[in-house]
C-alpha cells in the first residue's frame, strides 16, 4: 500500500499543502490501488478517464505552486454516492431507467466537496434508487464487504464505505433516509454521521418542503476527518429552503471535551421489540461499557414509545415520498418492468395512502420527537444497535427473518434505525468491534437536534480509549 493511501484525510492534505506530495502523484497512487482492489469488491463504478484525471490534478498542482490553494481537499481524490448529480459524470441511482444519464450540474454537497479542492473521480455503488441497506443493482452488480467479500456491504452507502476501508478514498459521503450512512459503517468498521436534517442542504428533490426524512452526510476511518469533510458538506443554501442557517463554526470548534458525568440511555433491542441475531446485543453492550472509561455513566430507561407505532408511521412517510417521486415512472408500462419488486412496491403502497393516513403518521412522528426530547431532558446521548444482524451473504438480497421472526418487508431487518431517523436528530455510527467469527457491527448514538459538535467530541473520546481492533485493516491488506 503506498504511504499516500494508508494516509488518513487530514495527514494526505497536509502532505500536499506541505509541499511532500504532489497532486499527481496522489492521483496515480489511488488509481493504481483502486485498479487492484475495486475489481474484489466493486464499490466504485464510473471511474473517470485517467488522462484526465492526472491534467486535473496537474493543473492543482501548478495553482499551489503560485500559493493558491482551493481548500482543505486540494487535490485529494474523491467518489460520489451514485444518487447525487455529478456534472459530466454518469449517474444512474443504480437504476437502469438512469443507466446512460449524464447530469449537466452538480449536487450543492457535490459542488461544496469539489470547491474545497477534491478532484472527483467516478461514483460509488448503491442500490437502485437508494432503496434497501444491500447494495445492488442491475446496472454494475454488488458491491461485496471490504473485511469479507463474500458478504454484503450493507447500504446504500456500501459502495463509499468499502472504498473508505479499503483506502481506495480517504474520506466518503453518502445519504441516509433509512440508516445508509449507519449500516454500511457499521458493516466496514468505520465512522458514519447522519446530521441533523437540514444540516446539509439539498435542492435535487422535486418537493422541497414535503419530504423530511433522508439527507446528505459524510463517513470516514476518524472522528476528526469526519469532522472536516461535515463541515464542506454543510451551511444554508437559498436554493433549500430548510436548509439550517447556524454558523459553521458551531461545527467546526474543538473535539476535545471532557465526558465525565455524561449519561447515556442504553437502548438496546427496545426491550425485546426487536429481534436481533444472536450476539449483537452483546459485542454492542461491551463496546457501550467503554463510555464508563471516559467519564459517562449507562442507565437503560423505559421505551417511551412501541417500535411497531414508529414503524407503521415510518412505513406510511417512507411510502408517501417514493410514490409521490417515482409515480410518472411507475405509470408507464415500459418503465414500470425496469423498476425492482421493492420499488414497485413501495409506490404500489403509496399510492393506496389517504392525506389522513400521512397526516397520522406525521402526528406519530411529531409525538416520538417529543419523547426523545424528554429523553434528553435526563440523558445526553441515546444508543441503540446500528443494525440488527450481522453481514450476510452477498447473494441474499434481504434476510427473510431474524431470530427465528419473519420480516415482512425488505428493509424490515433495519427496523432499528428508524427511531434516529424519524427524530431528524444526528446519530452518529462508531465501530462496536468484531464477533467471534470476526464480523464487524457499529453503535448508533443520537444526540439533541443541532449537537453535532457534542456528537462528534463523544466519538474523539470514545476513539481515544478504543481497543486495537478499530484500527484493524481488512484482510487483503495481510495477504
Amino acid at each position: 500500500m503506498p504511504p499516500t493511501v494508508g494516509m488518513n484525510a487530514i495527514e494526505l492534505s497536509n502532505a500536499i499543502h506541505s509541499g511532500d506530495i504532489s497532486c499527481k502523484e496522489v492521483i496515480a497512487d489511488y488509481l493504481a490501488h483502486i485498479s487492484l482492489l475495486n475489481p474484489i469488491v466493486n464499490a466504485i463504478v464510473s471511474l473517470r478517464d485517467t488522462d484526465d484525471l492526472l491534467a486535473e490534478a496537474t493543473q492543482l498542482d501548478r495553482e499551489l505552486a503560485k500559493g493558491q490553494s482551493r481548500g482543505w481537499l486540494h487535490g485529494i481524490p474523491q467518489a460520489i454516492k451514485d444518487l447525487s448529480s455529478t456534472a459530466g459524470i454518469r449517474t444512474t441511482l443504480g437504476s437502469p431507467l438512469m443507466a446512460n444519464q449524464i447530469p449537466d450540474t452538480d449536487t450543492i454537497m457535490v459542488s461544496r466537496i469539489k470547491r474545497d479542492g477534491a478532484i472527483i473521480i467516478g461514483k460509488t455503488n448503491t442500490p437502485e434508487f437508494g432503496f434497501g441497506s444491500q447494495t445492488f443493482n442491475t446496472v454494475f452488480g454488488a458491491t461485496r464487504n471490504a473485511y469479507h467479500p463474500h458478504l454484503t456491504a450493507g447500504g446504500s452507502s456500501g459502495g463509499g464505505a468499502v472504498a473508505l476501508a479499503l483506502r481506495m478514498l480517504p474520506v466518503a459521503d453518502g445519504s441516509d433516509m433509512m440508516g445508509s450512512l449507519r449500516n454500511p459503517a457499521a458493516y466496514q468498521n468505520l465512522y458514519g454521521l447522519r446530521p441533523t436534517f437540514g444540516r446539509i442542504p439539498s435542492a435535487s428533490a422535486p418537493d422541497l418542503f414535503g419530504h423530511q426524512l433522508s439527507t446528505e452526510g459524510p463517513m470516514a476511518r476518524n472522528i476528526e476527518d469526519l469532522q472536516r469533510l461535515l463541515v464542506t458538506q454543510s451551511g444554508h443554501d437559498p436554493r433549500a429552503p430548510l436548509s439550517m442557517t447556524d454558523s459553521l463554526t458551531n461545527l467546526s470548534g474543538s473535539l476535545n471535551a471532557c465526558q465525565r458525568g455524561k449519561r447515556i440511555a442504553w437502548l438496546g433491542d427496545w426491550q425485546g421489540e426487536l429481534p436481533l441475531e444472536s450476539g449483537v446485543l452483546e459485542l454492542c453492550e461491551n463496546a457501550v461499557k467503554q463510555f464508563e472509561q471516559i467519564g459517562c455513566t449507562i442507565e437503560q430507561p423505559d421505551m417511551p414509545m412501541s417500535m411497531e407505532s414508529l414503524w407503521e408511521s415510518w412505513l406510511t412517510l417512507r411510502q408517501w415520498a417514493i410514490s409521490g417521486n417515482l409515480v410518472d415512472t411507475y405509470q408507464a408500462p415500459e418503465k414500470r418492468r425496469l423498476l425492482k419488486p421493492e420499488a414497485q412496491w413501495e409506490i404500489e403502497q403509496g399510492l393506496a395512502l389517504s392525506a389522513l393516513d400521512v397526516h397520522k403518521a406525521n402526528v406519530t412522528r411529531s409525538q416520538w420527537y417529543t419523547e426523545l426530547h424528554k429523553l434528553f431532558l435526563h440523558y445526553d446521548y441515546v444508543m441503540l444497535p446500528s443494525a440488527q444482524c450481522f453481514p450476510f451473504p452477498v447473494t441474499t438480497q434481504w434476510p427473510n427473518e431474524i431470530a427465528g421472526k419473519p420480516m415482512d418487508t425488505y428493509h424490515r431487518w433495519m427496523q432499528i434505525v428508524i427511531p434516529g431517523s424519524l427524530s431528524g436528530c444526528p446519530v452518529l455510527n462508531v465501530p462496536a468491534g468484531f464477533n467471534d467469527n470476526d464480523l464487524p457491527m457499529g453503535i448508533q448514538v443520537i444526540a439533541p437536534h443541532r449537537a453535532e459538535l457534542a456528537l462528534l467530541q463523544l466519538g474523539q473520546a470514545y476513539q481515544s480509549i478504543l481497543p486495537s481492533w478499530k484500527h484493524r485493516l481488512p484482510p487483503c491488506f495481510s495477504e
